[in-house]
């Protein structure tokens, strides 16, 4: 089992911070290495010319590794609704056609269809959220609903951002190419958490920021693009995306055709040297504990507490359904008035979402954490009802 890496972060010991699937702390070195890179930007004069590219690259590798693509096959991109966007600027959901998307599924995975549909005339078709938890098969029975229009794409989340509802995207993926759909996966809550395999998988587009389970910061995300779907115009134009754009050279416009692969869906001022680089190291180190351990870790977290939470007035997911590193609790009878505040004022941190509370550890979290969650939680539970 791996333990506990909490040595790696800059978190009191009486701070229990389970709130990951928000946003994550940055792990020490990653704040020593955005220090360094402000200081190399306070004197630009002294990097090396080759610097940008290395960067570039240990980034592209790095994403890559997390959810075993080829690095050719990643985009560098600012955000998830960006990878969205500059997917649908490439897919072409044909008129009378339904895009499926997740009931409360997050927005970025959501706006982009409800924007296009009205004017390319498809239909955006919401899975309803199941009662017993088991979005698979809810998507699986929305994708084959009998006399339904054709599915031309289906645009979900892998890992339910609020209900942690968690996704057998290969059991989706191979239904949608029976039918000759495309698959447009927001890992947002998996990658980092536990095992993205795109070559099993086989999306046609898969997006990820690092600013939560992958220990980076905001502002630095990938888009995994299918070599199927790299024939695309990008959403920006960029001098990087062509095979001869330079300004070292006497003919600065020299060749405009577009260079293989996804790097010409590079987004554009993608020299953040700061947190590219910040961003590196939080995936290496994921990378190096592998997502099998640290879901196993989590998933160990995750068990122990909803077996404290058994019979204390709240709902529980199914194992068999939900993520191993997210616990949403749902209340039968409403959250208690002002619950989340109440728990950060004995400096445990979780998160409110569409009326459940969510907890969402990671590696720095540890059994003490869990046991002062519940400690807590009983207390103030008591409290409500006295």
């Amino acid at each position: 089992m791996l333990p506990s890496q909490r040595a790696l972060f800059n978190i009191p010991r009486n701070v229990c911070y389970l709130n990951a699937a928000s946003w994550s702390p940055l792990p020490i070195a990653a704040q020593d290495a955005g220090r360094a890179g402000a200081a190399r930007k306070g004197q630009p004069w002294l990097i090396d010319p080759a610097f940008a590219r290395e960067q570039h690259e240990r980034a592209r590798r790095a994403a890559a590794k997390v959810i075993n693509a080829d690095p050719e096959d990643v985009a560098l991109i600012s955000s998830v609704s960006y990878g969205m966007a500059a997917a649908a600027k490439i897919l072409n959901n044909p008129a009378g056609s339904r895009v499926l998307v997740l009931q409360n599924d997050h927005s970025s995975a959501v706006l982009e269809w409800m924007t296009r549909a009205p004017l390319a005339h498809f239909i955006v078709d919401v899975v309803p959220a199941p009662t017993d938890g088991d979005w698979t098969a809810a998507i699986l029975t929305s994708i084959e609903r009998p006399h339904a229009p054709p599915v031309a794409l289906a645009s979900i989340s892998c890992v339910h951002w609020s209900d942690g509802g968690m996704i057998d995207l290969e059991a989706v993926a191979a239904a949608l190419r029976r039918c000759g759909a495309s698959l447009l996966v927001d890992a947002t809550q998996a990658a980092g958490a536990i095992r993205l395999d795109v070559r099993r998988i086989d999306p046609d587009f898969l997006v990820f920021p690092t600013y939560k389970w992958l220990l980076g910061p905001y502002g630095r995300a990938f888009l995994y693009i299918a070599k199927r779907q790299q024939e695309g115009v990008p959403l920006e134009q960029t001098s990087y995306g062509r095979c001869g754009i330079s300004s070292e050279h006497d003919v600065y416009f020299r060749d405009l055709e577009f260079v293989q692969g996804a790097r010409r869906f590079d987004m554009g001022e993608r020299d953040h040297f700061i947190s590219l680089e910040m961003a590196s190291i939080g995936m290496e180190m994921v990378a190096q504990w592998t997502s099998d351990a640290v879901a196993a870790r989590l998933r160990a977290l995750t068990g122990r507490l909803a077996d404290g939470l058994r019979n204390r007035g709240v709902t529980v997911p199914d194992d068999a359904v939900r993520a191993p590193h997210i616990l949403s609790l749902h209340f039968p009878h409403g959250m208690p008035e002002r619950l989340i505040e109440r728990l950060a004022a004995e400096q445990v941190y979780v998160a409110s979402r569409i009326g459940r509370l969510r907890v969402s550890p990671h590696v720095y979290n540890d059994e003490e954490d869990i046991d002062r969650f519940l400690s807590v939680f009983r207390s103030l539970a008591c409290r409500a009802h006295a």
